[in-house]
């Protein structure tokens, strides 16, 4: 763990997490006991707290949110920290690909409801699966530590996607119950579901100050101190706190997200 986590106690037999500060929302890692004595695991006041529901951001502390161009729900989700299947239904939105610009979109039960705009300001978001070709056809160049470990592709679906500073990982489509892997051999650090907004969450912490955690899973198949290999089958993949069927994928290296598709081997 790098300085600027706090630590958190076991809650429902889990292992402790850590998480750190100015992350938006995540990222909420278990620390096994010997791990949490590694420096920056132990929070200012060397206290620890129960894990806490980290959806409440300052993105979110807003009532309503106003559809820009280019927004897809997903985006939005991210940027404000309240979960899809949320804004979905406090928004009675039954087709998320059909967002209006200029629409104001309720964030809590007590926000009020705003007209929407007339069809005219329709905006269709950029369809994801040309963020999928352009990250599989024309990959990023290979990050200078990549073969530090030895990566593999945690699901074998399409890239709907990419990375940004915003989504922090990328996106595979796929099937409900599709075989989510570990992209590389390491301890699980987290199962669980306590964070709102990301589902049923795995993280797991690799060699070299790595960890890579998946999001939205159907079922967890691992539990927090687990040991795993490369390819261990951890998870199934879902749709929990999102909209469609998708593994929601992070890579972070000594704490800062970066683009998985740097890491991954090209396919």
């Amino acid at each position: 763990m790098q300085g600027g986590y706090r630590s958190h106690d076991k809650q429902d037999g889990e292992t402790a997490g850590v998480v750190r500060h100015g992350a938006s929302r995540w990222m909420l890692v278990a620390c096994v006991a010997a791990a949490a004595l590694v420096a920056g695991c132990a929070n200012q006041s060397g206290s620890r707290a129960p894990v806490t529901d980290l959806s409440g951001s300052s993105a979110s502390s807003a009532a309503t949110y106003t559809v820009k161009a280019g927004d897809t729900l997903n985006k939005i989700a991210r940027a404000t920290g309240v979960s899809e299947a949320t804004i979905a239904r406090l928004n009675k939105i039954s087709n998320p690909n059909l967002l209006v610009v200029g629409q104001v979109l309720r964030l809590s039960d007590g926000a009020a409801p705003a007209p929407k705009p007339s069809s005219a300001g329709m905006s269709r978001p950029a369809p994801q699966a040309s963020a999928s070709t352009s990250s599989e056809s024309s990959p990023p160049p290979r990050a200078a530590d990549a073969g530090v470990i030895n990566w593999g592709w945690p699901a074998k679906g399409k890239v709907i996607q990419g990375f940004t500073p915003a989504t922090k990982g990328i996106d595979i489509a796929g099937a409900a119950g599709d075989a989510i892997e570990a992209a590389a051999g390491g301890k699980v650090m987290y199962a669980g579901n306590g964070v709102r907004g990301l589902g049923n969450l795995v993280i797991i912490e690799h060699s070299d100050g790595f960890i890579t955690a998946y999001a939205h899973n159907r079922t967890l198949l691992v539990k927090a101190g687990q040991e795993v290999r490369k390819g261990f089958k951890i998870a199934e993949m879902g749709q929990t706190d999102t909209t469609s069927v998708r593994l929601h994928f992070e890579v972070r290296r000594q704490g800062t997200p970066v683009d998985p598709l740097q890491y991954l081997p090209a396919r």
